[in-house]
């Protein structure tokens, strides 16, 4: 677990406050620090939860591909947070776990179909500030994933940053969830391993 946030974990209480620590310990064995982080905005925390239900509903674009632009985005950001939810994610949904460690090296590794490899590219270039997405990158999706999979997975990718910007300021870390469930430790550029 994280040993400093910016801003400090508060009791979660009330209804609401019961379930969802009832949902983060049938799901996670816990409740995540970030929960009470959060917990200091009731109304923004179910927000963003919200939003998180609605884009999980979409299936325009492949789960996988969208499974790897997020951890492309965490990794770019560098939120332990999202890499380590996401790595135990894709383990837990049945993604192909060989990949999702690989995603922070994406570049130097072999493991990636070219559609992949131009779906962690878009998810870097539209994480840019200002956006770096080229036409040609974009024209390769659209004839690959479709109009509305495109839009898709640039939404998608959207929501992953803001919930990777809002961990990193707000200094929210890993919580161990990958390690707690025997996975390898995740990929890092330049071949280095390290646990998120």
């Amino acid at each position: 677990m994280s040993s400093h946030t910016r801003v400090p974990s508060t009791e979660i209480t009330g209804v609401y406050g019961a379930v969802m620590k009832r949902f983060s310990r049938k799901m996670f064995g816990e409740v995540p620090e970030p929960l009470g982080v959060m917990w200091n905005h009731p109304a923004s925390l179910k927000a963003g939860m919200a939003l998180g239900r609605k884009a999980a509903s979409w299936h325009e674009c492949d789960r996988d591909l969208k499974s790897y632009a997020h951890m492309a985005v965490a990794a770019l950001i560098g939120c332990s947070f999202c890499l380590d939810l996401g790595y135990f994610q894709a383990h837990n949904e049945g993604l192909d776990v060989a990949k999702a460690r690989e995603v922070p090296r994406w570049r130097e590794s072999d493991v990636f179909s070219p559609l992949e490899r131009d779906v962690l590219e878009y998810a870097e270039a539209a994480s840019q500030t200002p956006p770096t997405v080229t036409d040609e990158l974009s024209a390769r999706l659209l004839e690959r994933i479709g109009a509305a999979g495109l839009v898709e997975l640039t939404v998608w990718v959207a929501i992953a940053n803001q919930m990777a910007r809002t961990n990193v300021a707000l200094g929210i870390e890993a919580q161990g969830f990958s390690a707690a469930c025997g996975l390898a430790p995740l990929a890092r550029p330049g071949g280095i391993a390290s646990q998120a």
